[in-house]
C-alpha cells in the first residue's frame, strides 16, 4: 500500500488528486489531506441548494463537487480528510470495513469512536465523520472527514441556504449533531500531530509516507484547471432543479422562479409590483439559455438594460434573486 500525506490545502487540487489516484494509479492507497475553507458537495447534489451563498461569498469559501455521492460537508484547516483507494479487496458499500482503521486509530488515543448508522463515525453519539464511496473499474475509493478542531459556527453558517425554495431530484444533506475530536482527547495535540498519529496507526509508522512526484503534480494541476476549478463542474453539473426566491427593494417586491438544467436557465418568470417601460416577458426571453452564473447574468442585464423593465432595482439586487 502507498501512504501519502499532502501539504497542499487547495480544495480544487485535493479533489483532483483523488480522481488522479483513483483512475491513473494501480496500487492500494491511504491518503491524508486538508483543505482551506471549502464546501464539498456530493456528485448528485444541487450545489446552490446546499449552501448559504451570501456567507460563502463573504468568507471566500470554495464550493467543489466530488466524485462520490452523499451530502455536502464543510472543510477547514481544523479538519483532516482521509482517503482509501483499494483494488477489489473490500466490496463497494463496505463502509464499516473502511472505517475500522480510523476508529482503531482513535481508540488507541483513548477516544471512544465507533462506526454508526449507514456511513458515519461518532463519539458519544455525536458525529465527527461523514464518509462516501465510489467505484472506478475494479478500484473502490472511500473517503471521509475527521473533524478535529473545525469551527462549528462556520459549518452551520456555510451549509444553511436562506430564503430560497428548491425542488428537484438532487440528494439533500441531513443535519446532525457534530463534535470535534479534540474535545475528547486525553492529551493536548494540534491538528497536524493528530494527522501524523492517524497515519502512524494505519501505516505502522511514518517512514513509508510519500508525497506526490513532480510528474503527478503536473497531471493533478491539469485536472484541477480543466475540471475541479471550473463553474461547469461545480455548479453546471447540478441535477435539473427549480427555485423560487423573493426580495423587497426600493423599486418594489420581486419574486423570481427558475428552472435550471445542467447550469442553464431553461425557464424564468418574474413577478412583482415593480414598474417599467417594457414588458417583463421580453427580459425573461433574453435570460433564457444563459448560464446560471452571476457574472453572466450581470453582463446580460447591463446590456438589456434592466432599467427598461424595472426602475429603482439594480442589476446586483435583481441577480441576488437568482443566486
Amino acid at each position: 500500500m502507498r501512504y501519502i500525506i499532502s501539504d497542499n490545502t487547495d480544495a480544487y487540487f485535493n479533489l483532483a488528486s483523488e480522481e488522479y489516484l483513483l483512475k491513473h494509479t494501480e496500487e492500494d492507497i491511504f491518503y491524508l489531506w486538508r483543505n482551506e475553507n471549502a464546501i464539498i458537495v456530493g456528485t448528485n447534489q444541487n450545489a446552490l441548494s446546499e449552501i448559504n451563498v451570501e456567507y460563502v461569498k463573504e468568507k471566500d469559501i470554495k464550493v467543489v463537487r466530488r466524485l462520490t455521492g452523499g451530502g455536502a460537508v464543510y472543510h477547514d484547516l481544523g479538519n483532516i480528510n482521509y482517503t482509501f483507494i483499494e483494488n477489489n479487496k473490500k466490496g463497494f458499500n463496505d463502509f464499516r470495513g473502511f472505517c475500522e482503521p480510523i476508529t482503531k486509530a482513535l481508540n488507541e488515543m483513548d477516544v471512544e469512536a465507533e462506526f454508526s448508522g449507514r456511513n458515519d463515525m461518532t463519539i458519544q453519539g455525536k458525529k465527527f465523520s461523514g464518509t462516501a464511496q465510489c467505484k472506478h473499474k475494479e478500484r473502490v475509493m472511500h473517503h471521509g472527514t475527521l473533524l478535529f478542531s473545525s469551527k462549528k459556527a462556520d459549518i452551520s453558517g456555510a451549509l444553511k441556504p436562506r430564503d430560497i425554495k428548491f425542488t428537484g431530484k438532487s440528494v439533500k444533506s441531513v443535519a446532525s449533531r457534530i463534535t470535534n475530536i479534540s474535545e475528547h482527547l486525553q492529551e493536548d495535540m494540534d491538528v497536524l500531530t493528530f494527522r501524523d498519529r492517524v497515519m502512524t496507526s494505519v501505516a505502522g509508522g511514518l517512514s513509508q509516507v510519500t508525497t506526490f512526484t513532480e510528474e503527478e503534480v503536473i497531471a493533478i494541476e491539469k485536472l484541477r484547471e480543466e475540471k475541479y476549478a471550473t463553474w461547469d463542474w461545480n455548479f453546471g453539473q447540478s441535477p435539473k432543479f427549480s427555485m423560487i426566491k423573493e426580495g423587497r427593494f426600493q423599486g418594489g417586491t420581486l419574486e423570481v422562479t427558475l428552472e435550471v438544467k445542467k447550469g442553464i436557465i431553461e425557464e424564468i418568470r418574474v413577478y412583482g409590483d415593480f414598474f417599467g417601460t417594457k414588458n417583463i416577458g421580453l427580459l425573461e426571453e433574453k435570460l433564457k439559455g444563459l448560464a446560471h452564473q452571476e457574472d453572466v447574468l450581470l453582463k446580460a442585464l447591463k446590456e438589456a438594460p434592466l432599467s427598461d423593465y424595472m426602475v429603482h432595482v439594480s442589476e446586483e439586487e435583481f441577480v441576488s434573486l437568482f443566486m
